[in-house]
């Protein structure tokens, strides 16, 4: 690992842990237009419920469509699933990883001050709308961010305009406990074991709604996402318990 310090709020491990590019995948949705975003689409077409899923920083990897399509396959309940491409075909490069140089550590910087969580979560509820115009049989909608987008999700669930009913984290980059003091909607954080254990407990503390949190010690940040490393057998049974616990909870929890 390089010694690049955190940067803009993220914590180490955000800032110097590789993504696992997997291959193989073949996925089951397809891409739509929507707000005018690139939009990956998976789930059944008569669905009431719609989850938005709010991607790492590597944008589009096979891991993170995968567990699109779990969410949208894989419970007795009804989920359209959405990622929209909010980087506009330009995520974070891989070939950045690790920030090994200064270099590449003074582009990691501006790439992230280039993309604030912050802006995303702004346009969240117009881009609920424009969902809910395209795929009007879709009734009620959740939000599932992974490392920088589990900010995303913790800001807009917290925000006076938030269009979400259910929300939750896995291995969140920034966790900050004063947002789940505004978070009014049931949430779920999975947490890796980089995440600090102090300020993940202090979070939980915080939310005063239907929640879990757990932390998942072996995983390294973004396990469920674009560093999971599918061909190591502890990660794939992690990987799927991960999203198995979210299923569970939007089940149980959602209103």
């Amino acid at each position: 690992m390089s010694t690049m310090p955190a940067t803009h709020g993220h914590n180490e491990a955000c800032c110097n842990v590789p993504p696992v590019v997997s291959s193989g995948y073949s996925a089951k949705g397809q891409y739509d237009q929507v707000d005018s975003l690139k939009t990956y689409v998976t789930g059944p077409d008569d669905a009431t419920k719609g989850i938005v899923v709010i991607y790492d920083i590597f944008g589009y990897f096979d891991q993170t469509i995968q567990g699109a399509d779990i969410l949208a396959t894989s419970s007795d309940q009804k989920y359209k699933v959405f990622i929209p491409d909010w980087f506009a075909g330009n995520p974070c490069p891989i070939d950045w990883y690790p920030p090994d140089n200064e270099e590449k550590q003074k582009k990691l910087g501006a790439w992230f001050g280039g993309n604030p969580p912050n802006g995303v979560a702004e346009r969240l509820p117009g881009l609920v709308k424009a969902l809910g115009a395209k795929y009007p049989s879709v009734r009620s909608w959740g939000a599932l961010g992974f490392c920088w987008g589990g900010k995303v999700v913790s800001l807009v669930t917290s925000g006076s305009s938030n269009p979400f009913a259910i929300g939750g984290t896995a291995h969140p980059a920034m966790v900050d406990p004063k947002d789940a003091e505004g978070i009014k909607v049931p949430f779920i954080l999975l947490a890796s074991g980089e995440e600090p254990d102090d300020t993940v407990k202090k979070f939980e503390d915080n939310l005063k709604v239907a929640k879990h949190v757990e932390t998942f010690k072996d995983q390294v940040h973004g396990w469920m996402a674009a560093r999971a490393d599918l061909s190591k057998d502890r990660v794939k049974e992690e990987y799927a318990r991960g999203y198995k616990l979210v299923l569970g909870f939007f089940a149980k929890n959602w209103p």
